[in-house]
């Protein structure tokens, strides 16, 4: 039996969103926080995600924190391991691993009106807090299909998000599910591995050059001894980025040339005329995530690695079959299917002033103001939560100018002795129609199925505008926005410190 324990933040999560929090809580001189962390270590999704290849899409020097950048990366565009001892070293560095609470997997959070406290339960006891800041990020919970005959399969079977090492691929024959990010990053770094590697494309991304390149001695010394240098090449790299925002928000016309860049690095990669017709998307570049690769078509065309462009009908014993009926004798089966993006797992599993859970409260399409605050759900914070995503960008910027915000809404909080914030539902609702109104007319609605979508057809998932605006949106507490609520101690039920 565990004690109930009592603090006045809860962070859920050790990823980029939690720990950016609990360091610039930290910076504020706010000690009474903790960070709870299902894992065995910090990192989030770079602690989970071990696949072969991992890495990240967004260069190095936009993918940190804007407060510790890191002057010795190794790449312009960082892998896995050197992304998950980046954060192990801010959470030494800026002292939060006392407050991070390891193998803590939180399985509910309840709001207790009366004591106006979250009530947290979790795998190492119950918890309570005044603010709870929901930071476990979209791509944490891996997304596997149900395949008929799945569990008759009698050889080994993992997700890309939960990569078993253990399980030696050498001479294996391999179905691979998927044809993702993770995906165009694990199967050329396997593809001479395994004997046989069958490739099952439901739909070809698009594939753009990847200008990933290791960063010399000479750029590391000078990112040491002139720090102010690497803030200019940072800005560059966002200035740049932002651009994109032109084609895919304003005008998809912009992306044009970008397809064209596409299809030639298409064409100088594979000869074979048939093949080439199988990767060529029917959509317009940009309606789904472009992914950077410059190894993911030459894997394609080695001698074994089959693209099977039916689908999967069905898994036997020690195979799969497509929905052609052909049967391909398999030992192991790898899905790079995703994550629960539009789905959030976190739904179900958190309940507001009225009882109902996000998923009730949502009605099968997310929504938050400023991705942030949902009505009805009193200082609850939620990071990189509905419509924060971006398709060009780096997702630290989103994270720093939430994490801006909720400071402002604990000071704001302080200076008006107000017990809780809750967003007012108008402005909610006013909110998430103008997102609404501005995603019609972007690239990501132009007819595509993609993950950005939720079961109702929504774009719940992405940034429909300049993520300078999202920041300036973000960087004060509007007041007139939110109910603000005292209670007094007595009202409230005594709770184990």
């Amino acid at each position: 039996m565990h004690d109930e324990q009592h603090s006045d933040i809860a962070i859920i999560g050790a990823g980029f969103s939690g720990l950016g929090t609990a360091i610039r809580l930290k910076q504020e001189g706010i000690e009474d926080f903790v960070v709870l962390e299902r894992g065995d270590d910090v990192g989030g999704t770079w602690h989970y995600n071990t696949y072969p290849g991992c890495g990240c899409d967004v260069p190095s020097h936009l993918y940190s924190f804007s407060f510790a950048p890191n002057p010795t990366w190794t790449r312009t565009y960082s892998r896995q391991p050197e992304i998950r001892d980046y954060l192990r070293r801010c959470a030494d560095d800026f002292g939060v691993r006392p407050h991070v609470r390891l193998a803590c997997e939180v399985s509910s959070a309840s709001w207790d009106e009366r004591s106006g406290r979250w009530r947290i339960e979790t795998s190492s006891g119950p918890v309570t807090a005044r603010v709870l800041v929901a930071g476990m990020g979209p791509l944490t919970e891996p997304k596997t299909p149900d395949l008929p005959g799945i569990e008759s399969f009698e050889g080994h079977v993992m997700h890309s998000a939960r990569w078993d090492h253990d399980y030696d691929l050498g001479g294996k024959r391999v179905a691979s599910i998927g044809t993702g990010a993770s995906a165009i990053q694990y199967v050329p770094s396997i593809q001479a591995e395994v004997s046989q590697l069958h490739v099952f494309q439901r739909t070809p991304p698009w594939i753009f050059p990847h200008t990933d390149r290791p960063t010399t001695g000479l750029e590391r010394r000078l990112y040491r001894a002139f720090p102010g240098l690497q803030r200019l090449v940072r800005g560059a790299v966002y200035t740049g980025r932002e651009t994109n925002v032109l084609g895919f928000v304003k005008n998809p016309k912009f992306l044009k040339v970008a397809e064209l860049m596409a299809k030639r690095h298409m064409r100088k990669a594979i000869p074979d005329p048939a093949l080439r017709e199988k990767v060529t998307p029917d959509y317009k570049i940009g309606c789904k995530r472009i992914l950077p690769s410059n190894r993911w078509y030459p894997a394609l065309v080695k001698p074994n690695v089959e693209l099977v462009t039916a689908g999967v009908k069905e898994v036997r014993a020690n195979s799969v079959v497509d929905e052609d009926g052909v049967e391909r004798e398999v030992d192991a089966i790898i899905f790079g299917t995703g994550f629960n993006v539009a789905d959030m797992p976190a739904g179900r599993a958190v309940r507001g002033r009225d009882g109902r859970t996000l998923q009730e409260a949502w009605e099968g399409s997310p929504r938050a103001y400023l991705g942030t605050s949902i009505p009805g759900f009193p200082n609850l914070f939620m990071l990189l939560g509905p419509n924060t995503g971006l398709g060009h960008s780096s997702m630290i910027y989103m994270i720093e100018s939430q994490i801006a915000h909720v400071l402002a809404a604990l000071r704001t909080m302080r200076e008006k002795d107000a017990d809780t914030v809750d967003v007012k539902a108008a402005v909610a609702e006013t909110f998430n129609q103008r997102i609404d109104g501005q995603m019609d007319a972007t690239v990501w609605n132009t007819g595509c199925s993609s993950w950005y979508l939720d079961d109702t057809g929504r774009n719940g998932t992405l940034w429909p505008d300049w993520t300078f605006r999202f920041r300036r949106r973000t960087a004060e507490f509007d007041r007139t926005a939110y109910e603000l609520g005292n209670a007094r101690p007595t009202d409230r039920e005594p709770v184990a410190a």
